[in-house]
C-alpha cells in the first residue's frame, strides 16, 4: 500500500518520470511502482548483492521499467530524474536495529555526508519536483520543499519543490 501511493503521487505528471529511489536494498518499491504506473524506476543500492537480486527478480517477472544500479549516492546527480523516494536513508549507518546486514559498518560521519548531498542535490532541482519519504526525520529535506500531505500518521510524507 505504501510503495503503491508513493509511486502514484510521484509519477502524476508524466507517464515517462524517472523516479529515483535512494537505498533502493531488494527493490521492492521500483518493482511495485513500475507494475503499477507507467514511471521509470531507478534504484540505487550501495551493497552489489542486493542489486543482483534485484536485477533478477525483475527479469524473471519482465519488470521493464524498473532499473537497478549499484553505486554510491554520491555518484548520481539528481538532475538526471524527476522525482525521488526513500525509506529512512542512511539510517544504519547509526543504529544497528536498522540495519539489513553486516556489510556496511557503523559510521556516523557517513550519515551526515549522505544526508547533506541528497540536501544539496534536491536543492538543486526544478521547482515542482515531487519526494516521498518514509520513516525519515526528514534531514534531507531543503527548506524549499513543503510538505503537501501524509499518511499513516505521519509516517508515509508527500513534498514538493515550492521555490
Amino acid at each position: 500500500m505504501v510503495a503503491k501511493m508513493a509511486a502514484e503521487y510521484l509519477t502524476t505528471d508524466g507517464c515517462d518520470n524517472k523516479i529515483l529511489d535512494i537505498g533502493s536494498g531488494v527493490g521492492k518499491f521500483c518493482m511495485i511502482g513500475a507494475c503499477c504506473t507507467k514511471g521509470i524506476f531507478y534504484g540505487i543500492e550501495q551493497r552489489e548483492n542486493l542489486v543482483a537480486l534485484s536485477k533478477k527478480i525483475a527479469t524473471e517477472h519482465k519488470i521493464m521499467n524498473a532499473h537497478f544500479i549499484h553505486a554510491n549516492i554520491m555518484d548520481i546527480s539528481f538532475l538526471d530524474y524527476d522525482a525521488f523516494y526513500f525509506f529512512n536513508p542512511f539510517y544504519e549507518n547509526i543504529d544497528t536495529a536498522f540495519s539489513i546486514d553486516k556489510v556496511m559498518p557503523l559510521n556516523r560521519e557517513l550519515y551526515y555526508t549522505y544526508s547533506k548531498y541528497v540536501k544539496e542535490q534536491l536543492d538543486k532541482t526544478p521547482i515542482g519536483t515531487k519526494v516521498v519519504t518514509y520513516w525519515g526525520n526528514q534531514s534531507e529535506i531543503p527548506p524549499s520543499f513543503g510538505l503537501e500531505s501524509h499518511e499513516f500518521q505521519g509516517l508515509l510524507k508527500f513534498w514538493v519543490k515550492l521555490c
